[in-house]
């Protein structure tokens, strides 16, 4: 039986069968990422906190071809330039270059069989830069899956839909897992993937399905 609390249901439905086809294959392509290009994955979600996507995307491909990662000073320089600027660009260059020298280390970690919220707990413990936001975000761009990312576009689609009553301030881990399981119940009654309800509320806000 529908729970009176969710509203915009069969909107919701309709418009996800028309990005259907589109969703399905971003998430496909995210579980063919390989192996060696984990650690940029891992790169793209350290750049995106308070910084577009789109910037996000540029800078990194910038860095890709500067081939930089090790060194902070010449990271930041091209994470300031105004093309693609990322906000704590000196910040985000020095945990780059941690990530990147601790690198083997999450790489042995993920080669376990461990499922994603336990991985996703260690990647907050010891990557710097990464909350369980952007853990989860690193996770789903690899192909793990029913892990929510929990960032203001989805949180205001969530409260859109009636699952949450307003949209909190801070998000302490009991928090957030405790609106991920809403988040999850939701999703179970809509019928749609909480990762295609991810894709699909970023489509809302920008346009495109992005990663």
């Amino acid at each position: 039986m529908t729970q009176t609390r969710y509203h915009g249901l069969d909107g919701l439905r309709e418009e996800f069968k028309k990005k259907k086809g589109a969703i399905r294959e971003r998430l496909d392509a995210f579980r063919r990422i390989p192996p060696d290009e984990h650690f940029f994955e891992l790169a793209y979600c350290i750049l995106t906190p308070q910084s577009s996507a789109l910037h996000a995307g540029a800078a990194l491909e910038a860095l890709r071809e500067a081939r930089c990662f090790d060194r902070p000073a010449q990271c930041a320089e091209i994470l300031r330039r105004k093309a693609h600027y990322i906000r704590f660009h000196n910040t985000k260059a020095a945990r780059l270059a941690d990530a990147w020298e601790r690198f083997p280390e999450v790489a042995a970690r993920l080669a376990t069989a461990s499922p994603g919220h336990d991985h996703r707990i260690w990647l907050v413990r010891n990557v710097k830069g990464l909350g369980w936001k952007e853990a989860s975000h690193f996770l789903r761009n690899i192909g793990y899956g029913e892990l929510a990312i929990l960032d203001r576009h989805i949180l205001r689609n969530l409260k859109h839909h009636g699952v949450l009553a307003a949209i909190p301030q801070h998000l302490t881990p009991w928090r957030y897992r405790s609106i991920e399981n809403r988040f999850r119940r939701f999703a179970a009654e809509v019928g749609i993937t909480m990762d295609e309800l991810d894709l699909l509320f970023w489509s809302r806000e920008t346009g495109q399905i992005l990663k």
